[in-house]
């Protein structure tokens, strides 16, 4: 199958989820749910955030938090019923407390720096407003509604501004109670002190003032027929009326005394109070928070004079930060791009919504290794497995996914299944029992101990076992490429039904799952079948310590988690699993093609199935887990390896792996088909330099592809002299890529020294 890479002129587009679609997914993510503290606190005070800069000492950044959230942040302090301090996660432990939110609140009130200037400059609004009545919810609600630069006229029956806060706010007392009165006194409001608060006082001023507001015990005497309960709002100049709640206390005077400010804006504007006003109140939050490592405490003493900076400090600093970070723990990807799954979700969705300009998140959503250990780790399971495929395939068919990210991969997949492919019986059999389906990976890095496992399968199982050398097709769905996966998913049904469609006896866990999405015939691990049948002779026992490092391809797969630990015991190892083992074990960097499309993420992933001291055996039972964990300095070793008495190689090369499919494949058709296997000389001496071979690595050219280029050269005779170098430059076109080779020639061949390769097209006249 041949790829070409997209056009920049085709412009197509196709949704990738409808609103409602991308909403639920996005719902299932509770990372920025408020914490339970703030989620109880009718103001909205952040109080994790509060916490925080008390904890570092900020009293005067936690302080303005306070003057934010009400005009009077002492009474707040005093009098608050503290709903935060009740639903702080800290109480939940045994013997633990929650946080002590009011302490701390006075303290950021006596030791932060009030705020000084005159703030931004702000015009009146034409509308007028008048408040009656000594209360509190009347006093924060003139408060209000001056901060929001209505001119407001309060009348009280008080005679000055400290006896007023004293009826409002009977519980502040000294300087507290000098504080607030100050803090009233400088605000942007006209008060009619010593007001007769009658029935004909509010007749006579009432049709001065757009905006009115009065008192729950006044309501009773200038309307008795009203409920005395609710608290009333009235814009005479439209004839409505908005009712705030009636509950008692600190708190709630405060939080109606907010609302009634909101109303008031709408009433001014002519529009129904009761609509379109945000979320207000209290609320519930559906945050996870992961209590495990949190330890029980108990509250700082406070003595009468309150907390001093370091009684506050050390308070503060019981806040466990409650947040939801479960995926970023299991999943290096996540911690990459530093991103939760719901804003990543939105930005890929938006992606791939773009018709023309650039795909900015292509790179990110081919850094997921769709191993689906989000999915584990996240309280509510977030598949972003799911939807990073689902973008994958939609960028593919709308042509916006550059083919160069996969090309090499899906090309290997192409190999596995053309020249490397091998589909026979056993000899002596036209339909066998089972086959043999050590996976592509297998064959590349471990030939040899295909071959003794598939010599061993044959001598001990009866009724037949077929050998099929392939790829399963992860790697095309792995990449979008829903043609190629048909096509292969063909291949394997027919090889298959050619064999009489015997029980599969997988190598690979992820070929496991694939083959059973595919295939009619039932598939069993080949850890089952030595279970079973024992282990050969050639198995070699340990009689260490090692960590088992569980293949995201069995994720979910029970069964073979347990399968493989028995088989690793009776190789006489004794197994540590850590926290992250099991399903929450992290992916190597293959799956999904990352180790293509973002090395340095596959590295990342790769580093983060480590565990164990250094020198301990990492055991595996996934062969391109592996080569991952052997390219970051593990001790890596294939519990196959181990059964057959057979050391891979340790790393090898991508042009290294294509030639052990292929010996592999010529070795067992000679050696158990007696079919003879020649292979097509080169024809000329082609030496690569290790400087070459190291770029050739990196930049992932074949062998394979240096010899078509030399060819290309000794039949054209085409190639330029680099004067800086002495070296001959040549170069070749093999499908989407033009390869260069730059080289010294001799009487008996050549000699490379460096090579790369561009996605270009060369045209010469």
């Amino acid at each position: 199958m041949d790829f070409t890479e997209r056009s920049t002129r085709a412009y197509r587009t196709k949704q990738l989820y409808t609103k409602e679609e991308l909403e639920r997914r996005e719902a299932l993510c509770v990372h920025e749910q408020p914490a339970f503290c703030s989620a109880a606190c009718p103001l909205k005070l952040d109080a994790r955030e509060f916490a925080r800069l008390c904890a570092e000492g900020d009293f005067t950044a936690a302080r303005a938090m306070l003057e934010r959230i009400t005009p009077f942040p002492i009474i707040l302090a005093c009098g608050c019923g503290a709903p935060c301090s009740s639903s702080c996660r800290l109480g939940e432990l045994p013997g633990g407390e929650g946080l002590n939110f009011p302490a701390l609140e006075r303290a950021a009130m006596r030791l932060g720096a009030p705020k000084t200037g005159r703030g931004m400059l702000k015009f009146k609004k034409k509308k007028t407003a008048a408040v009656f009545g000594s209360e509190l919810f009347t006093l924060v609600t003139a408060a209000e509604l001056a901060r929001k630069s209505y001119p407001t006229v309060f009348y009280v029956r008080e005679k000055d501004a400290r006896e007023l806060m004293l009826n409002c706010a009977p519980f502040l007392s000294g300087g507290d109670l000098d504080a607030e009165a100050d803090r009233l006194n400088g605000m942007d409001l006209e008060i009619r002190y010593s007001a007769g608060l009658t029935p004909e006082l509010f007749s006579a001023e009432r049709g001065k003032y757009d905006l009115l507001c009065v008192s729950r015990e006044y309501l009773q005497l200038v309307s008795p027929g009203e409920e005395p309960d609710p608290v009333t709002l009235l814009c005479p100049s439209i004839g409505a009326l908005a009712r705030c709640g009636g509950e008692s206390g600190v708190l709630a005077a405060l939080y109606d005394a907010r609302r009634a400010g909101v109303s008031a804006d709408r009433l001014a504007q002519g529009m129904d109070p009761a609509t379109m006003r945000g979320e207000e109140g209290a609320v519930e939050s559906r945050l996870y928070t992961d209590l495990s490592s949190a330890a029980p405490s108990r509250r700082e003493p406070e003595s009468a004079e309150g907390y001093g900076p370091e009684e506050a400090k050390a308070e503060a600093a019981r806040c466990i930060q409650c947040e939801c970070v479960e995926c970023l723990k299991g999943c290096a990807y996540l911690r990459h791009f530093n991103k939760f799954p719901r804003i990543l979700t939105r930005e890929i969705y938006n992606n791939a919504g773009i018709i023309m300009g650039d795909h900015m998140m292509n790179r990110a959503l081919n850094s997921c290794a769709l191993c689906g250990q989000c999915t584990v780790t996240c309280p509510n399971g977030y598949d972003m497995t799911e939807i990073c495929l689902s973008a994958r395939e939609n960028m593919v068919a709308t042509g916006k996914m550059s083919l160069a990210v996969h090309e090499f991969a899906l090309y290997d997949q192409i190999f596995s299944n053309g020249e490397a492919f091998l589909c026979r019986p056993q000899p002596g059999y036209e339909k066998c029992r089972y086959v043999f389906f050590p996976g592509c990976q297998t064959a590349a890095i471990a030939p040899e101990v295909v071959m003794r496992a598939y010599s061993d399968l044959c001598s001990r199982l009866d009724g037949g076992v077929a050998l099929l050398l392939g790829c399963c097709g992860a790697i095309s769905r792995w990449a979008g490429r829903t043609e190629l996966t048909t096509e292969t998913d063909e291949l394997l049904r027919s090889s298959l039904e050619g064999l009489g469609n015997p029980e599969i006896i997988a190598g690979c866990p992820t070929c496991s799952v694939t083959l059973r999405n595919i295939s009619l015939s039932p598939v069993r691990g080949i850890w089952d079948v030595l279970l079973k049948t024992g282990l050969p002779e050639t198995a070699s026992y340990a009689g260490t310590c090692a960590s088992l490092h569980d293949s995201c391809g069995a994720r979910g797969d029970e069964h073979t988690q347990q399968a493989v630990r028995e088989l690793a015991r009776r190789l006489g190892f004794e197994l540590a699993d850590g926290e992250w083992s099991g399903d929450r074990s992290p992916c190597c960097g293959y799956g999904g093609l990352v180790s293509y499309a973002n090395p340095p993420v596959a590295s990342e992933l790769a580093r983060s199935c480590l565990n164990g001291p250094p020198e301990q055996p990492q055991l595996v039972y996934c062969m391109a887990c592996r080569d991952r964990l052997a390219r970051e300095g593990a001790r890596s070793v294939h519990l196959l390896e181990l059964v057959y008495g057979v050391s891979a190689s340790e790393t090898p090369g991508i042009s290294e792996k294509r030639r052990n499919r292929l010996y592999l494949k010529q070795s067992l058709l000679r050696g158990i088909w007696g079919e003879d296997v020649k292979n097509e000389p080169l024809g000329f001496r082609l030496d690569i330099t290790d400087e070459a071979r190291a770029l050739m690595e990196q930049r992932m050219v074949l062998d394979t592809d240096v010899q078509r280029v030399m060819k290309a050269y000794l039949e054209s005779g085409e190639a330029v002299l680099e004067n800086d170098s002495g070296l001959l430059v040549t170069r070749a076109r093999i499908g989407n890529v033009t390869f260069w080779v730059k080289f010294t020639e001799d009487a008996d061949g050549y000699t490379v020294h460096r090579v790369y390769s561009h996605r270009m097209t060369i045209e010469t006249r």
